[in-house]
């Protein structure tokens, strides 16, 4: 890994210059300097300006505004500019625009009009890459290189003639030979038996269920086209340039086709971009799940907030503004579960375009705003919180993710269309905000040593390593819950036999011979007072204890929820959909079981997270309420150098972090 944090923690966000007259980018930057911004994104949109006929480049634009914020001492993370190709590609080269499974063409007007499969895309956007990166490696303002934007936002998945051939050559490579490919695709089934590669294409609009397993390997097809752009961009750049190199994920936002945790490899710094879920009033709990699945899919390390918002985004249904305060929550929870610099998308509000109502750090009516005042206070914060960059986050939880386990769960004809993969994940992982308890997010393969407590919320698809590293954290002596419809299938959605929960049967040490989904609304209840909706099964004991059973619906007396002893540790098994009060309930008798510490003590709505370097550790208290709460600490909170000698008052809606004493009384 190249090194990336500088002295303290970057603060900043997209600048686009080019948006703006000439004569605007000195005031930019003295209003960058008040706000205490040290980097900012420049370039990501700017391929049509940089070359605005094919193979003429014109660089005079970006030099000058490179040097000027070089002398106003604002660094710079230099972007590719390949996020978007311009119109004259499309116009040369129309094979390169994407196509929907049902044949229509995606045209150039909006953004990402490109197939990621097309060679040609591939050359141009390489040849652009060539080009930027020769002008600017030694660029002393350039502290980082930015690949793209957002790959795969809008065009993840292209259904072409063109990706249709890399879609088979990816096969080829996956599988070998048909005899393979048609053992795990199931072809014996509707007549689906391929007899050359020429006959498969990509799962286009078909009159009914397209074969599921087709369109599981095209998902991971389409996330590695992506990937590959990356890892071209990458692997140019690393013969040109001394700098560190990243791209911008988009985890927690709903985006699901990226199978991130393959690609952390392909970056020196994991970066992220993160927006509310306006109509979410607790949108900050979603918030802290997707920067801690960024800590997760950083392996732990440091990350970069690369995009959030000052206050409203321009592209939901209902654009809510933040209220005084709220950004700076937002912000500061990042930093807390491990950002170690906080951007924003973007430094000034456009005038024109499709993001003009999208909020920035200067908005349309100028710095003499609540949002600039409140830019500026947080440049203060952020430089106070110098000292925490480097450290790492403190979990003694592991949630597991896999993205292929998403893909899978919520393909098609399912027993249930109310089982989603993110409902359980965000369920228990809400229930551990509210406990103070923090988690990391991990891939079923990552290492789980030094974990107390191990969760697998709805993990439909697993591998055989992954089941066996959960039953071998459990035998050594931790605590593991698994919830329904895990295990189910294997990695060609191939349905394990002899029972579900399939890979989980003997860690669990249960058996259930068939699903009881409900119907919508429907709900039941269990003998130690819960109440559950979704999902019921038919479910045996074999060595588990029963700790719920279901009092009425379709399984009257049937096991529920259960605990099974393995080795020095247990394994619990979920079996039905708890409501918020009953999954409380489950996630503090598991917290307890495993012997798992939070944070702090704290109030309900109190966001609790600690930071660790050696023998030093920074304790964050984010206060979501309207009321002050007091949080027994001893130490310096070093947003007001103010002392504390065993309780601190955090007022309503604002946020303390407490550099702690150490307990031979350093501080």
């Amino acid at each position: 890994m190249r090194r990336w944090q500088g002295d303290g923690i970057f603060f900043g966000g997209d600048y686009n210059p080019e948006q703006w007259p000439e004569q605007t980018w000195s005031e930019d930057v003295e209003l960058m300097r008040r706000a205490g911004v040290n980097l900012v994104s420049v370039g990501i949109f700017s391929w049509a300006l940089l070359e605005p006929t094919p193979g003429q480049f014109e660089f005079g634009w970006l030099d000058r505004v490179l040097d000027l914020l070089h002398d106003g001492g604002i660094q710079v993370d230099l972007a590719t500019a390949t996020a978007s190709p311009p119109p004259w590609l499309a116009r040369a080269y129309p094979e390169t625009l994407p196509r929907r499974a049902d044949g229509a063409i995606l045209w150039p007007g909006g953004r990402q009009a490109y197939c990621p499969s097309s060679p040609v895309f591939r050359a141009r956007s390489l040849e652009l890459v060539r080009a930027v990166a020769e002008r600017y490696a030694e660029h002393p303002a350039v502290v980082m290189w930015h690949v793209s934007n957002e790959l795969g936002c809008h065009n993840v998945h292209c259904y072409c003639d063109v990706s249709a051939e890399a879609f088979r050559d990816w096969l080829r490579a996956r599988y070998g030979d048909l005899d393979r490919l048609n053992d795990a695709w199931g072809t014996a089934f509707w007549s689906q038996r391929y007899g050359d590669w020429a006959e498969i294409n990509p799962p286009r609009t078909a009159p009914t269920f397209a074969n599921p397993t087709q369109q599981l390997d095209f998902l991971r097809f389409s996330s590695d086209e992506q990937r590959a752009q990356l890892r071209a961009e990458r692997e140019l750049l690393k013969t040109l340039v001394h700098q560190p190199v990243t791209t911008n994920f988009m985890i927690g936002t709903g985006i699901k086709h990226m199978d991130y945790h393959s690609w952390a490899d392909d970056v020196d710094l994991v970066s992220n971009d993160h927006y509310l879920t306006a109509a979410d009033p607790q949108a900050h709990l979603g918030l802290a799940l997707a920067a801690d699945h960024t800590r997760g899919v950083a392996g732990g390390e440091p990350w970069l907030l690369m995009e959030h918002s000052t206050s409203a985004v321009n592209w939901q249904p209902r654009n809510v503004a933040k209220l005084p305060g709220q950004m700076r929550r937002n912000t500061l929870a990042h930093v807390a579960r491990g950002a170690d610099g906080v951007l924003f998308f973007q430094w000034r509000a456009s005038r024109a375009g499709a993001e003009k109502f999208h909020s920035a750090l200067v908005p349309h009516a100028g710095p003499d705003t609540k949002v600039f005042r409140e830019v500026c206070q947080l440049g203060a914060d952020l430089k106070a919180l110098a000292e925490v960059r480097g450290s790492r986050v403190d979990a003694e939880v592991a949630i597991l993710f896999d993205w292929e386990a998403w893909w899978g769960v919520e393909l098609d004809s399912h027993p249930s269309t109310d089982v989603r993969y993110t409902d359980r994940l965000s369920a228990l992982y809400d229930a551990l905000w509210r406990a103070g308890v923090t988690a990391d997010i991990v891939h079923p393969s990552a290492d789980l040593t030094g974990y107390r407590l191990v969760l697998a919320p709805t993990l439909y698809l697993v591998r055989d390593a992954d089941a066996g590293a959960l039953r071998r954290f459990v035998e050594a002596g931790g605590t593991a819950a698994v919830t329904y419809f895990s295990g189910i299938v294997d990695e060609n959605d191939h349905v394990r036999l002899g029972g579900y929960p399939g890979a989980f049967r003997e860690l669990l040490g249960v058996r259930t011979e068939e699903f009881f989904p409900l119907r919508e609304g429907e709900q039941v209840r269990l003998d130690d007072g819960s109440t559950a909706d979704v999902w019921t099964e038919r479910l045996h004991p074999e060595g588990a204890e029963v700790l719920a059973a279901y009092t009425d619906g379709p399984l009257p007396g049937v096991p529920a929820l259960t605990r099974h002893p393995l080795g020095a540790g247990a394994a619990w098994y979920v079996g039905t959909r708890f409501d918020e009060p009953a999954t409380d309930r489950l996630v503090a008798r598991l917290v307890a079981e495993a012997g798992v510490r939070p944070a702090a003590q704290v109030p309900a709505g109190v966001e609790v997270v600690r930071r660790r370097d050696g023998e030093r550790s920074w304790l964050f208290a984010i206060n979501h309420t309207e009321a002050e709460v007091r949080l027994a600490v001893t130490g310096t909170e070093l947003l007001t150098g103010a002392r504390s000698a065993g309780e601190l008052t955090v007022p309503a809606g604002e946020v303390a972090v407490v550099r702690e004493d150490r307990a031979d009384g350093a501080a």
